[in-house]
This record gives structure tokens, sequence and C-alpha cells, in this order.
């Protein structure tokens, strides 16, 4: 691999797994780890802002997020996987039945295998995502 190749598969490998939306400490160590190599000019913009027929959305930082079953295995967990949780989901902390889980998960049937990427900018909500295979699987 070149030089350049392997620079890019460096920057590449660092970058993928942060956690990263379009506000939060995930876009700004993107940013800073980004402007290590080419120069980036960083303006922040509060939270609520109109930008023309925008609002710019809260600002959304997470640490951790799981689904645990009723033995106590984590079976859907933000470490495993970034695209677990829902982009902005609010924090949840509660047991509730599956019938009623189920209302917040989310999975492609069409892609089994796939893990979707869903989003929650502007209505305070919370969900998880899932495969499909996945979802199927639990009881």
């Amino acid at each position: 691999m070149s030089d350049i190749g392997s620079q890019c598969y460096y920057l590449i490998q660092k970058l993928f797994p942060i956690c990263r939306s379009i506000t939060g400490d995930g876009v700004r160590q993107t940013l800073d780890i980004i402007n290590h190599h080419i120069p980036v000019q960083i303006r922040e913009v509060p939270s609520c802002t109109e930008v023309f027929d925008w609002k710019i959305p809260k600002e959304w930082n997470i640490r951790n997020a799981y689904i645990k079953n009723s033995s106590g295995e984590k079976i859907i967990d933000f470490n495993q996987s970034n695209l677990h949780v829902v982009n902005y989901s609010i924090p949840v902390h509660k047991k509730i039945a599956l019938p009623e889980l189920k209302k917040h998960l989310h999975s492609l049937p069409e892609k089994p295998n796939w893990i979707p990427y869903k989003t929650s900018y502007y209505k305070e909500s919370w969900g998880f995502c899932l495969s499909h295979n996945q979802l199927l699987s639990l009881s």
C-alpha cells in the first residue's frame, strides 16, 4: 500500500468508531482529528439558532446505552455498534415488557442483517436499532 494509502487508512480507522451526529462532542473530536491533516476553520453556533430554513438542534452526546434481557444479559449495546441507538434519543432507564419495547425498536426487514441508522433530531423520543434477524430472535 502506498504511503498516502496507509495514511488514509489510518485516518479512517481513527474516525470510524467516533459516534457523531450533526452536533456534539463527536463532531468536535472528528474535526479536531481532520484539522491535524488539513486546515479546518471551526465555528460553533448555539443550539436553536435559526439558519435560513433550519434550526440547529440541541447538542447531543451519548456515553452508553443498552437493552438487557430478563436474565440481565445485554442484547443490544451501543458499545458494540453506535448504530444501535437512535441518534438523539433521550435518556431512558426502565423495565418494560417486550411488546412495549418493540414500539421503540427499528429494523430493516428487506435487509435482515443490517442495522439501520435513524435519528430523532427535533422530536424528543428514544429508540434502538437492530438487525431484523436480531429483532425476530427476541423473546
